[in-house]
C-alpha cells in the first residue's frame, strides 16, 4: 500500500541525528510499520479517525521520548518510575527530548487563567512590584514615603552653616500624659523640647510644674546642627538623628531650617489618612493569601442571587410574573403590593421587563415605601433557613456572579491603586491581549525604571506577540483557562513554548487548528514554522488541508480505521502525493469531494430570536434561529459565535425548559416559537464522563444489556451471579486493587500522573472467577476489548445491545473499543459519542423537537468522515429536530440550509452580525472572510 519511493530501503543506513527512526512500531492497531521522520521539519501526520495517527504520534513517538527522559533522571526519581512501559516497537533512534501539546483542556483549577499558563501574569506582578507607583483613589496624589536619605539630601541641599534642628512631634504611648512621657524622654537621655518652635529644657519644664495645654505644639529636639555637606561625619550624624526622630515620632521627622522653613517628613506609606501597603510580587499574586481578592478570597467570582434566575424570561411584564420567585400562592403577597400601588409612583407593571429602564429595573430590587424589593425578599429568605423549604427556595436563585470588588480579576482591592502609566494590573488583566500588546509597545518609562524593567518588558512583549500569532489576540489575560476551547488552549501551550525558546526538542502536536477560522490558519502555520526554525522537530497531527500543504513532509495512516488501519499509505512532500493513493490523496489532489445538497430545506415562520444581546464583544445584536433546518454560526475566531451560542441561547432557552441552571449572558429579549421545543442539548468536547472507568459502551447505555446477558448464562445463574457483578463500578465481580479501572495511578510530584496497567487483573478489570463466565467463547474482558464495528458482528443477533451500538459506527467511530477509558477519547471523539447517544435515544418521536447545539463537531475528523457526520446531522433534522452547528470547516457550512456570520473580526472588532441567509446566498459577499472561502467549495 506505502509509496515506497519516498521511504529508505535500509533504516541502519541512516543518520539518528538526522532522522528519526522508528522500526517496527505495533502500539495499539499500527501494523508493524517503520518509517524515517527527518528532524527540524515540520511534519504532518494525517488519516482518517482511528487510522493510528495518534498511536504513532503520541503512543509511540512521545512515550518513547519521555520514558527516555525518565532514564536520564536520577536513581531515587526512577524508582517511581522504573515500571514505564517501552512501546510496542522493534527501536526508535534519533528521538529528541519530546513536548505533546494536546486538545485537552487538562486543568479544571478554577485559579488557572490565560495570564498564569503562559506566564505572562509572572512578568506583570514582577513589573508592577518594581517600578509601579501607587496613587490616592480619594485625591489621585501619588503615595510615596521618605527614606532618612531623602531627610539628610534636604538637609545638606541648603547652604554650608546653614543652622538645623531634627525633631518629632511628640506621642504619648499607652494613653500616658504628656507629663509622664517627658519624664520617660529625660531618663532616655533627650533634654529638650521644642514648645511652638521654642525651645525648653525638659528639666526645667517639669520642675515648672507648668501644663502642656491642647493648642501646644510639643516637639522632642533630637539633634541640633550645621549644614557641611562634605563633611563625612555630620553626614552620619544626621543620618542617626533622622533615624531616631522615626523611631520616636512613630513614622514623623520634623526638620526646622532654623529663621528659614520647617518641613515634615514621613516614612509611613500613606496618603490622605489613608495607609496603602508597598507595593510586592505578592501583593499583586491571587494565589497568595496577601494578593487575593478579600470578598472572594482569589477566586473572581462569588455565591449570590444570579438575576437571570430571578427573572428568566425577560419577555414577560411584572404583571404576567417575570419574577419568578413571586409567582407562587404563598409568595404573592410580596407581588400585590407592587401592583396594587405601582401607579403611585408611575411603574409600568404591564410593560415587558426587557422594555424598562435600567432605573426601573433597579426599582425592583430596592423597592421604595409603597413596596419591599428583591433584595428585602432574599434577605427575608436568608433570616429564615433553619426551615428546609426556604432553603430549597434560595438555592433555585443562587449562582455564581462576578465578584463586585475585584471585578473578577481576583487581586485584593487595592492592588489597583498600583499603576504603570496610568493602568493597573487589574485593568490590563481585562483587556484583550490586542489593547494590551499595544499598550506595551507604545510604553514609555523613565531612565529608571526603564532599567530595572528592560528585561521584564521584552519577556511581556514576546508572549503577548506569540498570542497575537496563534490568533489569540481577542482574549483577556484574566480568562480562566478551563473556559477555553480544546483548540484554544492548546494554542495558549504552543505560544507558551514559543516564548520559552527550547531548541533541540521534539513538538508533537494534536490537531492545533481547532477553533480557527481559514483566514487564521496561515498565521498559525507561520507559528509552527517558527517553532521548526528555533531548530525544533515539529510533528502536528491534522486534518486541515492548509497545514497539510504547508508541511515539508506529510505522513498518511491508513487505509480505514481501527482493525483496517495502522498501515503507512504515503510518505512524502505534497508535489508527491499525486503519485499516493487514499482518501487523503484523493482530497487534496481533488478526486474526492463531498457535494453540496442539491437542495436546502426552506425555513417556515418557526424561529426563536434573540435581541439586544450585549455580552462579551456583542453589539447589541438582535438574531434568529430558525428552527426544523440545519444552521451554521460561523466567523473569525473570537468573533462572538460562542458568547451567542453558549451564554445566551443555551442557557436562556435551557433555563425556560429547567434544565440549565448556568448564568446567561446580558441581552434583553428571548421571543419567538421558543415553546415549541421540547428539550435543548448542548454537545460539546467535553469528556463524556468525569470518572477513567466511564466509557463508551456505559454511555451509550449498551452495556446494562451486555451484563444482562452475562448474568443469565448458565454459570452465572449456577454462582448467583448478577447483573451487578459485570460491572467495573460496583464491589462484587471487580478487582478491587484496581477498582475496576484496569490501572493503577501512580501520583508524580514533579511530572504528569503515570497511569501503569494493574498488577492483580493485568488490565482485565474484573476477578478471576467472573472472567470464567463466557459467551460464545469470550468473557466479559474481552467484550470490552472489542470494537464498535467488531461488537455488531459479534452481537448481531441481540437487538437490545446492536441498536445501541450502531449510531457509534454511524458517526464513524466503528473503531473505538468498547471498554475505552473516555480518558483516552479526543474531544471530537467525545463530542460524537455524545451525538451517537441522542441519535440511539431520540428515534422517530415526533411529539419531541430537540434543539441540537454542537460545538465544532469536526475536530478531529478527516474529510472523507466528515460526510458521515453530516448524514447523523441530518438524520436529526429529519426526525423533526433543529441542529445549530458552531463551526469553521467549509465542508459542513456549504452543507447547512442556514448560515449565520458574526464579525467583521475578533475581539472588540467582532460582535456583529455580518450575513444570516443560504450558502448560495453568502458568497456574493465581497468583504466577508468566510464567503471567500466558501465561494471556493461552491
Amino acid at each position: 500500500m506505502a509509496n515506497t519511493a519516498t521511504l529508505p530501503k535500509n533504516l541502519e543506513a541512516l543518520d539518528p541525528k538526522e532522522f528519526i527512526i522508528v522500526k517496527g512500531a505495533r502500539v495499539n492497531n499500527l501494523k508493524n510499520i517503520s518509517l524515517a521522520i527527518p528532524r527540524n521539519k515540520l511534519v504532518v501526520i494525517t488519516g482518517l479517525s482511528g487510522s493510528g495517527k495518534s498511536s504513532l504520534a503520541f503512543d509511540t513517538l512521545f512515550a518513547e521520548g519521555q520514558r527516555m527522559y525518565v532514564e536520564s533522571l536520577s536513581s531515587y526519581a526512577r524508582q517511581f518510575l522504573g515500571r514505564m512501559e517501552k512501546p510496542e516497537v522493534d527501536y526508535i533512534k534519533g528521538v529528541s527530548p519530546a513536548i505533546a501539546i494536546e486538545q485537552k483542556v487538562n486543568t479544571r483549577n478554577p485559579r488557572s487563567t490565560v495570564g498564569t499558563t503562559t506566564e505572562i501574569f509572572d512578568y506583570l506582578k514582577l513589573l508592577f512590584a518594581r517600578i509601579g507607583k501607587t496613587y490616592s483613589p480619594v485625591s489621585g496624589k501619588e503615595v510615596s514615603k521618605d527614606s532618612v536619605s531623602d531627610v539628610v539630601n534636604y538637609i545638606n541641599s541648603h547652604a554650608e552653616g546653614t543652622k538645623v534642628m531634627v525633631a518629632c512631634p511628640l506621642k504619648p504611648h499607652n494613653d500616658r500624659s504628656a507629663e509622664k512621657e517627658l519624664q520617660i524622654l529625660l531618663s532616655k537621655g533627650y533634654t529638650r523640647i521644642l514648645i511652638n518652635e521654642e525651645a525648653v529644657f525638659i528639666e526645667d519644664f517639669i520642675e515648672s510644674k507648668e501644663k502642656i495645654k491642647k493648642t501646644d505644639q510639643v516637639e522632642i529636639l533630637i539633634d541640633r546642627a550645621v549644614v557641611n555637606p562634605d563633611d563625612e561625619d555630620t553626614t552620619f550624624r544626621l543620618s542617626d538623628s533622622v533615624q531616631t526622630a522615626f523611631f520616636e515620632g512613630i513614622g514623623d521627622c520634623i526638620v526646622h531650617i532654623v529663621g528659614k522653613e520647617v518641613r515634615s517628613f514621613s516614612d509611613r506609606f500613606e496618603e490622605d489618612g489613608i495607609k496603602f501597603e508597598e507595593p510586592s510580587v505578592n501583593f499583586f499574586s491571587f494565589n497568595n493569601p496577601y494578593g487575593a481578592c478579600r470578598t472572594c478570597e482569589g477566586f473572581g467570582n462569588v455565591l449570590g442571587i444570579d438575576r437571570d434566575l430571578v427573572i428568566p424570561d425577560k419577555s414577560l411584564s411584572v404583571y404576567e410574573g417575570a419574577i419568578a420567585p413571586w409567582r407562587s400562592e404563598t409568595m404573592k403577597k410580596w407581588l400585590t403590593p407592587l401592583l396594587k400601588d405601582g401607579i403611585r409612583f408611575d411603574f409600568p407593571i404591564h410593560r415587558s421587563y426587557h422594555e424598562l429602564t435600567e432605573a426601573e429595573k433597579e426599582l425592583l430590587w430596592q423597592g421604595n415605601e409603597y413596596f419591599k424589593g428583591l433584595n428585602a425578599f432574599f434577605k427575608h429568605l436568608e433570616s429564615k433557613t433553619h426551615k428546609i423549604q426556604y432553603r430549597v427556595l434560595l438555592s433555585r436563585y443562587r449562582g455564581r456572579t462576578v465578584c463586585p470588588d475585584c471585578r473578577g480579576t481576583r487581586l485584593r482591592k487595592d492592588a489597583s491603586y498600583v499603576k504603570i502609566d496610568g493602568k493597573s494590573i487589574t485593568d490590563l488583566v481585562l483587556m484583550p491581549i490586542d489593547k494590551s500588546a499595544i499598550f506595551f509597545e507604545n510604553l514609555e518609562l523613565d531612565e529608571h525604571s526603564f532599567k530595572v524593567s528592560k528585561r521584564l518588558l521584552k519577556e511581556i512583549r514576546h508572549r503577548l506577540e506569540f498570542i497575537q500569532k496563534v490568533g489569540l489576540g481577542y482574549l483577556t489575560l484574566n480568562r480562566m483557562t478551563s473556559t477555553l476551547s480544546g483548540g484554544e488552549f492548546q494554542r495558549i501551550k504552543l505560544a507558551t513554548s514559543l516564548g520559552s525558546a527550547l531548541v533541540g526538542s521534539m513538538y508533537i502536536l494534536d490537531e492545533p487548528s481547532i477553533g480557527l477560522h481559514p483566514r487564521d490558519t496561515e498565521r498559525l502555520v507561520s507559528v509552527l514554522k517558527t517553532l521548526r526554525d528555533l531548530g525544533n522537530t515539529v510533528i502536528v497531527v491534522e486534518h486541515e488541508e492548509d497545514v497539510m500543504r504547508s508541511a515539508d513532509q506529510i505522513i498518511d495512516i491508513g487505509p480505514d480505521a481501527g482493525v483496517h488501519g495502522g498501515e503507512l499509505i504515503f510518505q512524502g512532500n505534497l508535489q508527491e502525493l499525486d503519485t499516493g493513493t487514499g482518501y487523503t490523496s484523493d482530497f487534496l489532489t481533488g478526486k474526492d469531494r463531498i457535494e453540496v445538497p442539491t437542495s436546502r430545506r426552506k425555513w417556515k415562520e418557526d424561529a426563536i430570536k434573540i435581541s439586544g444581546a450585549t455580552e462579551n464583544n456583542l453589539k447589541n445584536i438582535n438574531v434568529s434561529f430558525p428552527l426544523g433546518i440545519f444552521t451554521a454560526v460561523t466567523g473569525v475566531s473570537g468573533s462572538g459565535k460562542s458568547t451567542l451560542i453558549k451564554k445566551i441561547l443555551y442557557p436562556s432557552v435551557g433555563k425556560i425548559l429547567g434544565t440549565v441552571s448556568e448564568s446567561t449572558g446580558k441581552f434583553d429579549k428571548l421571543a419567538g416559537d421558543y415553546e415549541k421545543i421540547t428539550q435543548i442539548e448542548f454537545v460539546d468536547q467535553n469528556p463524556i464522563g468525569k470518572s477513567s472507568r466511564s466509557n463508551p459502551v456505559t454511555y451509550v447505555k449498551a452495556y446494562d444489556a451486555i451484563r444482562q446477558l452475562f448474568a443469565d448464562l448458565p454459570l452465572s445463574k449456577q454462582r448467583g451471579y448478577k447483573p451487578a457483578h459485570f460491572s467495573f463500578n460496583v464491589d462484587g465481580g471487580r478487582c478491587e486493587t484496581c477498582q475496576g479501572e484496569g490501572v493503577v495511578k501512580i501520583e508524580m510530584q514533579f511530572m504528569a500522573d503515570i497511569y501503569l496497567t494493574c498488577e492483580s487483573c493485568k488490565g482485565k478489570r474484573f476477578k478471576q472467577e467472573v472472567l470464567d463466565v463466557e459467551y460464545q467463547g469470550k468473557n466479559i474482558a474481552d467484550v470490552l476489548e472489542l470494537t464498535v464495528e467488531e461488537s455488531l458482528e459479534f452481537f448481531e443477533d441481540k437487538t437490545t445491545i446492536t441498536n445501541k451500538l450502531q449510531p457509534l459506527f454511524d458517526v464513524g467511530l466503528g473503531y473505538i473499543g468498547l471498554g475505552q477509558s473516555s480518558n483516552s477519547l479526543s474531544g471530537g471523539e467525545a463530542q460524537r459519542v455524545k451525538l451517537a447517544f441522542f441519535l440511539g435515544k431520540h428515534t422517530r418521536d415526533k411529539k419531541e423537537h430537540i434543539l441540537f447545539i454542537f460545538d465544532e463537531p469536526t475536530t478531529g475528523l478527516h474529510f472523507h468522515d466528515i460526510s458521515k457526520l453530516l448524514t447523523s446531522m441530518n438524520a436529526l433534522v429529519d426526525q423533526g429536530n433543529s441542529v445549530v452547528v458552531i463551526e469553521h470547516n467549509m465542508e459542513v457550512i456549504k452543507s447547512a440550509d442556514w448560515v449565520i456570520d458574526l464579525g467583521p473580526e475578533g475581539g472588540e472588532n467582532g460582535g456583529s452580525v455580518t450575513f444570516e441567509g443560504t450558502p448560495e446566498e453568502m458568497v456574493k459577499l465581497t468583504d466577508n472572510y468566510t464567503a471567500k472561502f466558501l465561494k471556493e467549495k461552491l
